[in-house]
């Protein structure tokens, strides 16, 4: 049943992991047409990735931990948005923290975020008969079998459930199963974005995530590191792209309800460092070092739902995107070399 809620001057959006890399950039995009809740609780995020936002009369910040019951009419900050007569029409839930050189850390919170986030989070969806879409992860699919790197969603992966990464990986994996049942037994329009490696500004440094490593690297005349080897490849899609993704598929109809997102185009590692160390004009050389436990070998997505059902194939570049993000890092270095 769809929400009857009247809307008075905008929708209300929630965003969970909204002060994150993906998220930050997310509720800039969705104040173009609505009163944004940004919920975060810093444990793998920053301020500085929505500072610029405080000052929108329709931003809103709460510093809430999605692993406890959430009550957004506690907080007098959002009645502003009429939350007691609207609502809250879409929720975006995106919390769940991931570091691939800091793995170990953030497990427990990893295993909330996949099971006690997800239903806290879907009650919230239940309550207020929001619209619902969870950033699942293309970890679903485990590892490209031999001779085929390509996942549709009809792919069914196959993961060892009891291996020192399940809370993430088979956590995605029940979090779509919290999805499934919720629409099923409430009706609800819950939907599952199923994103592959995606890259922008605002992403955490010296977390293991190469890109942004490779760039303060190249800038400062460092060493680029690559944990692996010469053949480690990914697909990297924009976050800009990922972004409008999201966004067409929470206006998408209910019965579209898992899409993958990301780029169809695999590039070696050592490529993409190369390329920045020719954008920057940096004398850094490339090395490398032992495989990290996050950064396991993945496939590319079949895009054919996306682009058949939403009009939505990655449009940026891979050195357009990179230059972007290279040109963010040079303006904004000061405060960057704060955060570190």
């Amino acid at each position: 049943m769809p929400n009857q809620t009247p809307i008075f001057e905008r929708k209300n959006v929630l965003v969970t992991g909204g002060a994150g890399f993906v998220g930050s950039h997310l509720c800039e995009r969705l104040l173009r047409e609505a009163n944004v809740i940004c919920l975060d609780d810093f444990s793998n995020s920053s301020i500085a990735n929505i500072e610029h936002l405080l000052q929108y009369p329709n931003f809103e910040f709460i510093k809430a931990d999605i692993s406890k019951p959430i009550d957004l009419s506690m907080y007098i900050e959002l009645e502003k948005f009429k939350l007691r007569f609207q609502g809250v029409q879409e929720i975006y839930h995106l919390a769940c923290p991931t570091s691939p050189k800091n793995f170990e850390q953030v497990k427990i919170q990893s295993l909330h975020a996949n099971s006690t986030g997800m239903i806290h989070t879907l009650e919230l969806a239940k309550q207020y008969r929001a619209k619902y879409v969870f950033a699942s992860s293309s970890v679903v699919y485990g590892p490209p079998a031999e001779g085929r790197n390509f996942f549709a969603e009809t792919d069914v992966g196959i993961l060892e459930h009891l291996s020192p990464r399940a809370c993430y990986d088979e956590g995605k994996r029940f979090a779509e199963t919290c999805v499934y049942t919720y629409k099923d037994v409430y009706g609800l329009d819950a939907k599952i974005a199923r994103i592959f490696t995606t890259f922008g500004p605002r992403m955490r440094l010296r977390d293991g995530l190469l890109v942004p490593d490779f760039i303060l690297d190249a800038l400062e005349g460092k060493d680029l590191v690559i944990y692996g080897d010469e053949q480690l490849s990914q697909s990297l899609c924009y976050i800009s792209d990922l972004v409008d993704g999201l966004v067409r598929l929470m206006h998408a109809e209910p019965q579209i309800s898992v899409v993958n997102f990301g780029s169809d185009t695999m590039v070696k590692m050592v490529d993409v460092a190369q390329m920045i160390i020719d954008m920057t004009g940096s004398s850094s050389q490339i090395v490398f070092d032992n495989p990290l436990l996050f950064l396991t070998k993945k496939g590319v997505p079949d895009l054919r739902r996306a682009k058949n059902e939403l009009a939505w194939l990655p449009l940026v570049r891979i050195e357009e995107g990179l230059q972007k993000t290279i040109d963010y890092t040079v303006a904004n270095k000061e405060a960057i070399r704060l955060q570190r």
